[in-house]
């Protein structure tokens, strides 16, 4: 075929007349991909969080009273109130299902932004795709530290990491110390992902820090049938306080294999994961009346901030649930994503990731205790503060930091 110079221009032409109706259509909706496990062994992580993301795409896409960005008015007044459109995929737990899943959201579903992962290790490789592909990549509940420091410039993560989460227990452990509670030996029990091991990096850095003798510190393989004989090590050295960084199935088997094996442990103080989860509860809460997690939500905040209390009653009628540490993240997660391609007035990756650079949202238009949503050169929000929570009477209270919590810690566990 002769291309000649009438043809260019023809074709220029109809370009210029279709040009309006896309850009129209691309701004009708905004697609946002978020990858989560929703079948396998985490599959209930997924289920939640996907109700999760449903109840904030609902506050953004209808009307609400409340002071959360993007509540009031319907959709995205930026682009002309265009409706947010969740696109969800399944990683099954597994970063190489993870990267291709990323791909295909990106390539076919075209959206213009992606939320996840559960699993620091499914964030590697989704995290990598989003990079290459110049989509923004938030991190709602990846707590890996290492994360955000490989020099990616579409990652973003507006949640506390395990340095930050580790840091809050140490300052814990030392304000127990002043008031004449003994710790002084620990012991780290961490699964081989990178969740695990950037988590036992975080507390042994801080243990040597702050004076902590670790007596032990036991890596264990994910979802291992048994755990005897890294229990049999704990029970043998015996120390003050057990620090587990487990998922879900491996936190019931531990806890499980105590019991069998008659360890009690004076405390224990959990990196969160399976420890914030109703499951583990519902398998073996009654042996762990007094256990303290780490997290980054709080209900007691409801009492000083009603919304907080509003908007979990909203996620409870979908979910059956309270929010907890990880939904409240992946919450917040769309809300700051939403609130960024509001501010960039546009769908194309360089200008949502130029608005994320330029996000400074108040702790109190959110629905955690943070002092605020700002990042810094490497995607972190440095402003995310943590709370340690403690499990009493079948709920969460909060017991520290003292501006946060509600109730004093109780120690010994029971």
């Amino acid at each position: 075929m002769n291309i000649t110079r009438r043809n260019v221009l023809l074709g220029a032409t109809a370009a210029a007349a279709f040009a309006p109706l896309t850009s129209r259509a691309q701004t009708a909706e905004v697609v946002i991909g978020v990858i989560y496990p929703l079948s396998g062994a985490s599959a209930q992580i997924g289920v939640d969080a996907q109700k999760a993301f449903e109840t904030a795409a609902d506050l953004i896409n209808k009307n609400y009273d409340f002071g959360l960005p993007l509540a009031k008015g319907e959709g995205l007044p930026g682009l002309g109130g265009a409706k947010i459109r969740l696109v969800f995929a399944d990683h099954q737990a597994d970063p190489q299902k993870g990267r291709a899943e990323a791909e295909r959201l990106i390539t076919q579903e075209k959206v213009c932004a992606v939320i996840g992962t559960y699993q620091s290790s499914v964030a590697v490789t989704v995290s990598q795709i989003c990079e290459r592909y110049q989509i923004p990549f938030l991190s709602a509940d990846n707590s890996s530290p290492s994360l955000h420091r490989r020099g990616l410039k579409f990652y973003f993560r507006a949640a506390p990491h395990d340095e930050m989460f580790s840091t809050a227990m140490f300052d814990f452990f030392d304000a127990m110390k002043k008031k004449g509670t003994k710790i002084e030996t620990l012991a780290l029990f961490h699964e081989d992902t990178i969740f695990g091991t950037d988590s036992s990096n975080a507390q042994l850095k801080l243990a040597k820090e702050r004076g902590y003798k670790v007596v032990s510190d036991i890596k264990y393989r994910a979802n291992s049938p048994s755990l005897t004989a890294e229990v049999q090590q704990l029970k043998a050295a015996n120390a003050d306080v057990l620090m587990p960084s487990s998922y879900t199935t491996d936190g019931i088997l531990l806890v499980k294999t105590m019991a069998e094996l008659g360890y009690k442990p004076n405390a224990i103080v959990a990196q969160d994961a399976g420890f914030s989860e109703k499951a583990l509860y519902d398998a073996v809460g009654d042996k762990l009346e007094g256990v303290i997690s780490r997290g980054s939500f709080s209900l007691d905040l409801a009492a000083k901030r009603p919304m907080v209390g509003k908007i979990n009653d909203m996620f409870k009628e979908r979910s059956g649930k309270d929010f907890n540490d990880y939904s409240s993240r992946q919450f917040m997660g769309l809300i700051v994503m939403a609130d960024a391609i509001n501010r960039a007035k546009s769908t194309d990756g360089d200008k949502i990731r130029e608005a994320l650079v330029a996000t400074d949202m108040p702790g109190d238009v959110t629905i955690m205790p943070w002092k605020r949503v700002k990042f810094d050169e490497t995607g972190q929000n440095n402003d995310a503060d943590p709370v340690l929570l403690q499990y009493v009477g079948g709920k969460f209270v909060t017991i520290f930091p003292t501006q946060a919590a509600v109730a004093e810690a109780s120690w010994p566990m029971k």
